[in-house]
């Protein structure tokens, strides 16, 4: 099966009439969930009434994230998208996490339906990493992205200002400054860069190179690229222009830093994006101010948390849609 045809068998809504005794179509909805470096570290056990998430640690990515932060705030994601299915499937969600065993415990009970406009958005939501055009968002919309990303100690800073993204881009550019004489973190970026169709469709996962606005080369000649193309300058000038064209600039920070609180913090940016493809807007991610140890702290003082953490900085507006990243078989993640 090509590139083209994955994406359509992928990134549609799916049958959920049995859902309530066959569980594998709200897993699909889950695994639709954003994903750092589109890891998909995530595992899922099925129990009559019950859907356990568990993180699966041969995906982790130690050199960008070390404490494996996304890989938690990854499962809050995939826990967001599941919560949507379940109620569209009338399924009421309760939810538990054993830090024991770093699991999240989601048990069922039947319900009525409840198919909002998040749920509707699943299959849309994509990270566009591309220009934006700059449009102002509404005190209406952008109270209804406040809405969808608030959680439970996780609050989210809404920034619309130019002197406010002029300031997280700089931000942006020393982190990536950082990252980028990381012979380790380019090593790792570089495992997880898929640089064409079939690449993409053999593994089900990583960063698409196309969804990330780069042409479809073979593997051998995409390695050769990034040797010259993969440079902070370079980076900066794109990720500079990118954030500058933005309508604004989301950070999630939690009150308190433990593995709970991560994952609440993915589960409010995937309800933040989910609202905002509701609301015909695009996001991406822009994490290197969270990303950088030595950097955090600056980035800290200047948004005022002192004591919390920043989670994850996402740029949001109005622009193009990229081509999806693709999703391993459900069967993979099923235990």
């Amino acid at each position: 099966m090509n590139y083209r045809n994955h994406i359509t068998e992928i990134w549609q809504h799916h049958d959920l009439e049995n859902a309530t005794n066959d569980y594998t179509n709200l897993i699909r909805y889950a695994t639709m969930a954003a994903s750092s470096h589109n890891t998909q570290p995530w595992k899922f056990q099925l129990e009559p009434g019950r859907i356990s998430i568990l993180p699966d640690f041969t995906r982790r990515c130690p050199a960008v994230d070390p404490d494996d932060h996304h890989l938690f705030a990854s499962l809050g994601c995939a826990l967001a998208n599941l919560v949507e299915a379940c109620s569209a499937a009338g399924l009421r969600s309760h939810i538990k996490y054993d830090e024991a065993s770093s699991c999240l415990i989601v048990d069922l009970e039947a319900s009525s339906v409840l198919r909002s406009d998040l749920f509707d958005a699943i299959p849309k939501r994509q990270c566009s990493r591309t220009t934006y055009d700059g449009s102002e968002i509404s005190a209406r919309d952008l109270q209804l992205l406040k809405e969808a990303g608030s959680g439970n100690g996780v609050t989210i800073m809404l920034f619309t200002g130019n002197s406010d993204l002029n300031k997280i881009a700089e931000y942006v550019a020393e982190g990536n400054i950082a990252q980028m004489n990381d012979p380790e973190w380019i090593d790792e970026l570089k495992f997880w860069i898929r640089f064409n169709g079939k690449h993409a469709v053999k593994t089900g996962d990583g960063l698409y190179g196309r969804s990330m606005g780069s042409p479809d080369a073979p593997k051998w000649i995409g390695n050769l690229i990034l040797r010259f193309a993969l440079t902070p300058e370079n980076q900066n000038k794109k990720d500079i222009k990118n954030i500058l064209s933005s309508s604004g600039v989301a950070v999630f920070v939690s009150d308190t830093e433990d593995q709970a609180h991560w994952i609440e913090a993915g589960r409010c940016y995937e309800r933040f994006a989910l609202q905002a493809e509701a609301l015909n807007l695009r996001t991406a991610f822009i994490n290197p101010p969270v990303e950088v140890r030595e950097l955090r702290p600056q980035f800290v003082s200047w948004l005022g948390t002192s004591g919390r953490r920043p989670d994850l900085v996402v740029r949001f507006g109005r622009g193009p849609k990229m081509p999806p990243s693709l999703r391993r078989p459900v069967e993979e993640v099923i235990i």
